[in-house]
């Protein structure tokens, strides 16, 4: 490697270092409910294309002779009501009809990450979840704190970013905690807007 090429990989590294330095920090402190309440008819058209017959999920009395209030929301789809929504009346989510337009702002893109810097290039690589209870039809879950647990520049075949780790709380309207979402994330700027 050149003494040019090395210096050139240093530097996209170093605009690292603020995010790196903010490790442990909560971007996002306050509560971001979901769009909707949990409700039984949404937790059947969850349940049908898989299949997925559990009582726990399907019958209210025998999800209350289990000790709940209603039947339970399957914990592999508790995130999806956790997302705000992306959408209002009056609103324009898109304002190009380019072929990958994304969307002007979105609740899961990390568009609230201010140091390092700016990229345009976002997916989830791994996600784990942690729950205390299961969710019932009939509450309103979201999501409080966005804490980074870890960051780690990488150039990989798509561009130039960083692996990042970040840490939320499933809360109900109440504010009770029912779960613990981790989620791992890789922001980049794509080697085609990079000149890489």
């Amino acid at each position: 490697m050149t003494s040019e090429a090395a210096t050139e990989t240093e530097n996209w590294q170093a605009e690292w270092e603020p995010v790196i330095a903010a490790i442990g920090r909560d971007f996002s402190p306050e509560v971001r409910m979901g769009a909707d309440a949990v409700e039984r008819g949404a937790i059947r058209r969850y349940l049908e294309p898989l299949e997925f017959d559990c009582a726990l999920h399907t019958d209210p009395e025998a999800a209350r002779a289990a000790g709940f209030d209603d039947v339970t929301m399957p914990y592999t789809g508790v995130v999806a009501w956790t997302i705000p929504p992306m959408w209002q009346p009056g609103e324009r989510l898109f304002d190009s009809d380019d072929r990958d337009a994304q969307p002007v702002r979105s609740p899961i893109n990390n568009q609230e990450m201010t140091l390092g810097p700016k990229t345009t290039g976002f997916f989830a690589t791994d996600i784990s979840l942690d729950f205390l209870r299961p969710v019932v039809a009939g509450e309103r879950i979201g999501r409080r704190s966005n804490r980074l647990l870890s960051c780690v520049p990488k150039e990989t075949s798509v561009g130039r970013g960083a692996f990042l780790k970040w840490e939320s709380d499933v809360v109900t309207e109440t504010g009770e905690v029912v779960a613990r979402i981790r989620i791992g994330t890789y922001a980049y700027i794509p080697k085609n807007e990079s000149g890489q």
